[in-house]
């Protein structure tokens, strides 16, 4: 607690009312990627505690909408254009769910998706990738051909294959490290623009 309250980002937050540090990460962002836009339809995927959401809602407006996903209840937001769903990503249904109530596929899909550390590093960085493999997975379904993906990705032995498989997927992918992103954190993140589909993906039906 005594970090958090020495922590600038953290003060800052809560003196602004945003919900999470994290919100000045896809501020920032944002800004330099161009990733949201006023009428956007967005997916949040590890939306808990709804930082990024309050961030995506200023920057959509009401004629945008945004369905936030994660496994943790999310205290609701006072925005009749976002829908919160409690739903595992990896479980197959969920990809449904999501389309279902954003009415058509995303413009943007953000992925802040990180595991429980268990503090041994290997199996962190492991289970950091599937995640991030799992959000790939959900493309062909979720983003509309030349739609935008921002997502979380950490240093490790997966990480150049993980980009690798960004780039076939977009048609430009910039790696880089949030101001707000805590000292001695291999955490990045992954700006995609420009989405297409892997040879054999599937195409989500209009």
């Amino acid at each position: 607690m005594r970090d958090r309250r020495r922590d600038p980002y953290h003060r800052l937050a809560r003196a602004e009312g945003f919900r999470a540090r994290s919100a000045y990460k896809l501020a920032e962002l944002d800004r330099r990627f161009g990733l949201l836009g006023r009428g956007d339809y967005v997916v949040e995927l590890g939306a808990a505690p709804g930082g990024w959401l309050q961030i995506v809602l200023e920057r959509v407006g009401p004629q945008g909408r945004a369905v936030g996903v994660d496994l943790t209840p999310i205290t609701p937001l006072a925005a009749p254009n976002l829908y919160l769903l409690e739903a595992d990503v990896r479980e197959a249904a969920t990809a449904q769910a999501i389309l279902d109530h954003l009415g058509r596929h995303a413009d943007v899909v953000l992925s802040d998706l990180a595991p429980k550390l268990t503090g041994v590093r290997a199996r962190d960085e492991t289970r950091s990738a599937a995640l991030v493999e799992t959000t790939l997975d959900l493309l062909p379904t979720l983003l509309r051909p030349g739609g935008r993906l921002l997502t979380k990705v950490f240093m490790g032995t997966d990480y150049e294959a993980l980009l690798a498989r960004l780039r076939r997927n977009f048609t430009e992918v910039k790696t880089t490290r949030a101001a707000a992103t805590r000292p001695g954190s291999a955490e990045l993140y992954a700006a995609c623009i420009g989405h297409r589909y892997e040879t054999g993906s599937r195409k989500p039906s209009r």
